[in-house]
């Protein structure tokens, strides 16, 4: 939030470049929205940025409410960024020199492209700054100081094993709604699917990038009904794509004989699983990858002990319908856990 005291010259040049950053700053994700920053500031100096996909998406809306009241909570002041559209690595470069500029001691980011980023990140990291990815691991995964994320790879893992039992044995004709190329979240949970449901690539009917969007989601479930009319499981990288996908199917009169399954555990998604639009989602935890990483930076400012390695920030499978050998939960500890 800005501030209306007295400044040192100092100190407005920190807040002129932190303004930058909050006109400038762009990222990826599911829907769009414009690029907007923000400062959230307590008691002490430590500066702590914060780099989401989108300001739309309900993840990353839950994402920066948990960091804001982990900044909050540990007297830490907090900038952060969100974008246009999905796949804005240049937005993302912009913010994090803006960031380091305004003399951030950490920075929590979500990649937009998790291979493209990393020149930027190793520039940052040279100058002192603690970077500390979200949700999206780079490639390579060490480019980064720390992971703070879901095990993608077992989030798609859990719905490929259950959609497998669902079908009781039945021949599957798979559709795979992905996110988009050069997004590791997006290929680890498509490999995870099919991993837990014991098929390959070749088994995949139709595949098709949806952004993560759900009017995507919708137009290439159509393309793949169009394509292949026999579809009767459908994979999705997350809710939005799914509930679009469930919309395209209810149109052809198909919503009641084809599988959804997905992943983020988001409110919306966790209600549509209860009304049997999606049949089970995998559940992830972004307010507390967030927070997490903000402590982190804290840490980091307060003794110079860096955060490294991989943190497993959880994720659990919710259905109303269980299947023998699936372990799960049901839509009530999915709502009380849900996000957006």
């Amino acid at each position: 939030m800005s501030r209306t005291t007295r400044l040192s010259s100092s100190l407005l040049r920190a807040a002129a470049v932190t303004g930058v950053a909050a006109l400038t700053l762009t990222a990826c994700g599911s829907g769009s929205g414009s690029g907007s920053g923000s400062k959230s500031s307590g008691s002490g100096s430590v500066k702590v940025g914060l780099i989401t996909k989108t300001d739309t998406n309900p993840f990353f809306v839950k994402m920066k409410e948990g960091a804001e009241r982990a900044a909050k909570e540990n007297g830490v002041q907090l900038s952060t960024a969100a974008g246009k559209f999905d796949g804005d690595n240049a937005g993302q470069v912009t913010a994090i020199e803006n960031m380091v500029a305004a003399g951030v001691k950490g920075i929590l980011i979500t990649p937009s492209d998790s291979k493209a980023i990393v020149p930027a990140i190793q520039k940052a990291r040279a100058k002192g700054v603690l970077v500390i990815a979200l949700d999206t691991p780079t490639e390579p995964e060490s480019a980064v100081d720390a992971l703070f994320a879901t095990d993608n790879l077992k989030a798609g893992q859990l719905i490929g094993e259950y959609a497998k039992a669902a079908m009781k044995g039945k021949k599957a004709k798979i559709a795979a709604l992905d996110l988009a190329p050069g997004v590791s979240v997006g290929v680890q949970r498509h490999n995870g699917f099919l991993k837990g449901f014991g098929a390959t690539d070749k088994d995949v009917v139709c595949a098709q990038d949806t952004g993560g969007d759900q009017a995507k989601g919708q137009t290439a479930m159509e393309n793949c009904l169009q394509k292949a009319p026999g579809i009767n499981v459908v994979y999705t990288i997350n809710e939005p794509a799914a509930l679009g996908a469930y919309t395209a199917l209810k149109a052809k009169g198909r919503e009641k004989d084809v599988l959804i399954v997905s992943v983020d555990g988001g409110c919306t998604g966790t209600r549509a699983v209860k009304d049997g639009k999606i049949a089970a989602t995998s559940q992830q935890y972004p307010l507390k990858m967030a927070a997490e990483g903000v402590k982190a930076v804290v840490t980091y400012a307060k003794d110079g002990k860096k955060a490294s390695g991989y943190t497993d920030t959880g994720v659990t499978l919710i259905t109303d319908k269980a299947q023998d050998g699936v372990t799960s939960k049901d839509t009530g500890y999915g709502l009380e856990n849900c996000w957006g």
